[in-house]
């Protein structure tokens, strides 16, 4: 008799998320220009039910914690891995705006890797449509 696989992480994951009976995660992702349409995607999304994490903040608006233009490129690169972590953490993807930059093409690109679903507000600019 063959041996059990042991289980990966994210199906742990997924196992721990059903036996807490927590409801579906998703994570908006898409340009921070689009920071008020995400809002309206979070209220949606959180009516629906659902658990939703997004981008904290928009690095676009001026802000002192990101005015040093040193800091602001590793404080980048730290929340590309943060979302990044959100997007594995998800059950589901949306991308919210019309337009789809490098870095949102990049995280359609991930979660679809992760067999994630990934919808869209606007799904013409599916990458893979």
């Amino acid at each position: 008799m063959p041996s059990p696989q042991p289980l990966t992480p994210e199906k742990k994951l997924a196992e721990a998320k059903k036996q807490l009976s927590l409801p579906r995660i998703v994570v908006i992702c898409g340009s921070t220009r689009f920071m008020t349409e995400m809002n309206e995607a979070d209220l949606r999304e959180t009516k629906a039910g659902k658990i939703v994490v997004k981008p904290g903040l928009d690095m676009k608006s001026p802000h002192e914690l990101w005015s040093d233009p040193a800091e602001a490129q590793a404080l980048k690169v730290r929340l590309d891995g943060l979302h990044r972590a959100k997007i594995r953490l998800a059950d589901e993807v949306l991308i919210v705006g019309d337009y789809i930059g490098d870095s949102t093409r990049a995280e359609i690109a991930y979660a679809r890797s992760l067999g994630k679903p990934v919808r869209f507000t606007h799904p013409e600019v599916d990458p893979d449509a």
